[in-house]
């Protein structure tokens, strides 16, 4: 039993990393690079910039202290911030989209695209904070996320199901997919054979990966999880027929039809989780660790090298989210049922 480690751990002060205006990326194909936002720690939380005819477009963001890296990133596209015609948000938490504002005061031709029910939130984003603040606490919450800038509301454009966007030529859908959260898209793009998916693929570390390929698991940060939604996401992402797709943690993942079943396994697999805990008062920490054993028994089982604490290094942040994520869909489901 780890629990008590897991407490601790959890509860421990933010530190944030050291940071330079240079940008670490990672270049892919068709134009697509991965900036690493530098969030809680490298290979954590990636934005990607797709680059087409001398222009430029971000999907997911980072949060204010990623955007001089961003910046950067089209200082070595060969990119000014005037030719970027598009922040694209698949959905509005933080580490996806907390630095979107202050991003788009240095984009003047940017129009930023998000989902219908995020949108309001960008403009004002006091409702977004607090819901923050109620998940990490406020002192955390200011620490890792800052002042969150908002958006003007005629510089955003809302990504309405299947609406496509022209990029300088270039053809991609908005797919909303809505088990991770209810104001998430994907971005589809032809022209790559790829998806954008933000978390609603979940998660996969570079670090995780062995000489049997990529690991990936579900994410169900608070505070809408939504299981049956979760399963449609995936087969709506497969339903594009990608031959790779691009996750906000972290970046390229390609061995799909594999992941995709790991993920229908792991969104049952959390499910069973919490119901088998739901009874008891203190769920949230025996859900915790009983996501920590889940996980790190997937991870060995997979090939990884490391022992418990390098695991719990690397998954840490993951497991206690998830677990708060799946105290909150007990709750919701309790309320339902009355």
């Amino acid at each position: 039993m780890r629990s008590s480690r897991g407490t601790t751990r959890a509860s421990r002060a933010w530190r944030r990393p050291g940071l330079s205006s240079r940008a670490r990326i990672t270049e892919l194909d068709d134009g697509i690079v991965a900036i690493d936002t530098e969030y809680f720690r490298p290979l954590q939380d990636a934005s990607h910039l797709i680059v087409e005819g001398g222009r430029g477009a971000f999907v997911d963001t980072g949060t204010n202290d990623s955007v001089p890296h961003l910046l950067d990133g089209l200082r070595q596209r060969d990119l000014d911030p005037g030719d970027v015609d598009f922040v694209f948000l698949t959905h509005i938490h933080l580490d996806h989209a907390g630095g979107a504002g202050l991003l788009m005061q240095h984009l003047p031709n940017a129009h930023c695209i998000v989902h219908p029910r995020g949108a309001p939130h960008m403009v004002n984003p006091e409702r977004l904070i607090a819901g923050t603040i109620g998940v990490y606490g406020e002192r955390r919450t200011r620490e890792m996320y800052g002042d969150i800038v908002p958006i003007p509301e005629h510089r955003i454009t809302v990504a309405e199901d299947e609406a496509w966007f022209d990029f300088n030529g270039r053809a991609m859908q908005a797919l909303h997919t809505e088990g991770h959260a209810r104001h998430h898209y994907v971005l589809n793009d032809p022209s790559s054979r790829g998806v954008f998916t933000g978390d609603s693929f979940g998660i996969s570390y570079r670090e995780c990966d062995t000489v049997n390929g990529e690991f990936i698991y579900p994410t169900t940060t608070p505070a809408s999880f939504d299981p049956e939604e979760a399963h449609k996401s995936v087969d709506r992402i497969m339903g594009c027929d990608p031959e790779q797709l691009y996750l906000t943690h972290y970046s390229r993942v390609q061995d799909l039809d594999r992941l995709a079943a790991d993920m229908h396994a792991g969104i049952d697999a959390y499910v069973e989780i919490a119901l088998a805990h739901q009874a008891e008062r203190n769920r949230g920490e025996r859900i915790q660790q009983a996501m920590d054993d889940y996980l790190s028994e997937r991870l060995l089982a997979h090939g990884f090298r490391g022992d418990r604490d390098a695991m719990w290094s690397i998954l840490e942040i993951d497991i206690v989210l998830n677990a708060q994520g799946l105290v909150s869909w007990l709750e919701r489901l309790e309320k339902h049922n009355g």
